[in-house]
């Protein structure tokens, strides 16, 4: 039998005990991987290991793969009710609720999020994508289509199968229920992998899908790395479907392995470089907030991070020196995620962080300048200060490139036509921030900007219902809400002669 890990928490914020099993979840047991390899887990805020858990190969997906086939075709997919998965789904949610802390707690271990911020953030969105794809097991539902006398026609919306999940690092909890919720509302199987860097909790999940009653093979977590088991997922000939959310480099490398082996439905959730537009008829006191947000959330670790902010030349200044205080209030606040008033965290390694720096490094050495931060916080951990960074101009890699950190580039602009080019010119097209009290000019650029998602006077504020993806090279497919519900099913339309 695989090991568990047990750790005891004692901090100001949460203190109990909490036990996961490090092995390969498949077909609701625990079992060693066919290699017997492992890989240590880390504590971001400490670069220390935290446990050590097991990674599979090929060999275990394909024994995943048997145990999801199996229970699709006998006890789950069209042989099992959306009322029935319809209440289990809203099971494991309220299993998710009972051990909100606990689930939070691992997340802020092993990811470096700050404990306050992630349990009424992300888990709380986290347990309401459950209930909401609960909510929608039983309405998933074709139309019959007018035709003659002669003919009967309706369409069915039917699931794949065995679907392949990938889920990053930057959101271990959040995304995997937003791929699991709508997977599974739909009657398909899963077999997911978490990030190597992150699979804690996980694996605490898998513990909650067997208490909840899903039927074994349904719910099926392989860790490993991206290379391996991510690859296995990409090319197995019996995965009619995949999902991944990451960057855009992998996404393509999924979507030419999808297509070379069985052309599998492929959904992507890829890279952004998302611009936040203040104009001088926004609130500035409300924009300063919410741009804050739009790149410090997450230690800018998040896809949608409004990197380039662009301001109107005539509230520039105003904005700039507000921005800043904000800034250095959370660089005041950066620290152990588990401490009571932590704004800010680490970032989730050493390589993230090297990353992060030499992007800085590189933006100085072309001529960009530092307002604030570009520097390591503390002796201990993979902190960054929050950067603000100006005097930039648009071939810098600074301003093209996902940074993937708590980095910025303020842009000042004058007019619209202006600042839509600029805020166009990216190869990337996930997200934009618009900031405007003229409803009119909000709805315009929202249209003119080419992103899956616009946000009018606010920032990262996703919802369970609403579709989210990119334009461009931010992907393909959409979460969220009854689009989510399209990429999992497949249509059928049944034609019955009721003539000669």
């Amino acid at each position: 039998m695989p090991a568990t890990y047990t750790h005891k928490f004692e901090t100001p914020v949460y203190s109990g005990v909490v036990t996961i099993n490090t092995g390969l979840f498949i077909g609701n047991k625990w079992i060693d991987p066919a290699e017997g390899k492992t890989i240590e887990v880390t504590n971001p805020a400490t670069g220390k290991a935290i446990t050590a858990v097991s990674i599979g190969t090929s060999q275990d997906v394909d024994v995943a793969v048997k145990a999801a086939e199996e229970a699709y075709k006998t006890s789950w997919g069209l042989h099992c009710s959306g009322r029935e998965r319809g209440r289990l789904l809203y099971k494991l949610a309220e299993l998710m609720e009972r051990d909100i802390d606990a689930l939070t707690a691992l997340e802020a271990l092993n990811s470096g999020k700050v404990f306050g911020v992630t349990k009424y953030w992300d888990l709380d969105i986290a347990i309401s994508t459950i209930r909401y794809y609960a909510g929608w097991a039983d309405k998933i539902q074709g139309k019959t289509i007018e035709t003659t006398d002669s003919k009967f026609i309706y369409s069915r919306h039917e699931p794949y199968g065995v679907v392949g999940q990938i889920v990053p690092w930057n959101f271990p909890l959040l995304l995997l229920t937003w791929k699991i919720g709508p997977a599974l509302a739909a009657g398909n199987t899963v077999i997911l992998k978490p990030s190597e860097i992150t699979p804690l909790s996980a694996l605490k999940m898998a513990e909650l899908v067997t208490e909840a009653g899903f039927p074994p093979g349904v719910v099926n977590i392989i860790n490993g790395y991206g290379d391996e088991v991510g690859q296995a997922l990409s090319e197995h000939p019996r995965i009619r479907k995949i999902a991944f959310t990451g960057s855009t480099v992998v996404g393509r490398k999924i979507l030419k392995a999808s297509a070379e082996t069985n052309l599998k439905d492929v959904t992507l959730e890829l890279g952004g470089k998302s611009p936040s537009v203040v104009f001088d008829d926004a609130d500035l006191e409300k924009a300063v907030r919410w741009t804050s947000q739009g790149i410090f959330a997450n230690m800018g670790q998040v896809c949608t991070a409004g990197s380039r902010i662009f301001v109107q030349e005539g509230i520039y200044d105003a904005f700039l020196e507000k921005f800043v205080q904000v800034a250095q209030g959370l660089t005041e606040n950066t620290g152990d995620p588990f401490a009571e008033g932590t704004l800010h965290g680490p970032q989730i390694s050493q390589t993230q962080f090297n990353r992060v720096m030499s992007y800085i490094e590189s933006g100085k050495s072309q001529g960009a300048k530092v307002l604030l931060g570009g520097e390591r916080h503390g002796n201990e951990g993979y902190f960054i200060k929050p950067t603000i960074i100006t005097d930039v101009h648009s071939d810098m890699k600074l301003v093209r490139d996902e940074i993937f950190g708590p980095v910025c580039t303020l842009i000042k602009f004058n007019t619209e036509e202006e600042v839509i080019e600029q805020a166009n010119d990216t190869e990337y097209g996930l997200a934009c921030h618009i900031f405007t009290e003229n409803i009119t000019r909000a709805i315009r650029i929202s249209s003119a900007i080419e992103a899956g998602t616009a946000w009018v006077n606010c920032a990262q504020v996703p919802d369970t219902a609403a579709p989210f993806g990119g334009y461009k090279q931010s992907g393909m497919g959409r979460e969220g809400g009854e689009y989510a519900l399209a990429t999992y099913t497949q249509v059928k339309g049944v034609h019955i002669n009721l003539g000669a």
